[in-house]
């Protein structure tokens, strides 16, 4: 489960965790984000101990948003290192996403 938490800096988060951090970029009227909020918190159910999950509103953040490049939503970008390592846009299925995020971990 995704915990709604404050920080100084989205930089601050990607670079402080010892874990890659998969950020989960959506939108509240995004239908398709509803769907991956599941998928997610299934994924985060797995894979816990090996990778933190963060949400990000494109609504309340554009300048995040735009300064990675989010065109679609739903779209995840896994960091590792305080560094993007890859970008997913669309619904994945919980299988396709764990064996798709597996070799960063």
């Amino acid at each position: 489960m995704a915990v709604k938490k404050q920080f100084t800096s989205f930089e601050e988060v990607i670079s402080s965790s010892e874990q890659p951090v998969l950020v989960d970029f959506y939108a509240t009227w995004c239908g398709p984000c509803h769907m991956m909020a599941k998928i997610l918190e299934e994924i985060n159910g797995y894979l816990k101990s090996r990778i933190k999950v963060v949400k990000v509103d494109t609504d309340k953040y554009p300048v995040i948003s735009s300064q990675y490049g989010i065109a679609a939503l739903p779209t995840l970008v896994l960091f590792k290192n305080g560094q993007p390592v890859d970008k997913i846009e669309g619904v994945l299925p919980p299988e396709q996403l764990i064996q798709r995020l597996q070799s960063y971990l």
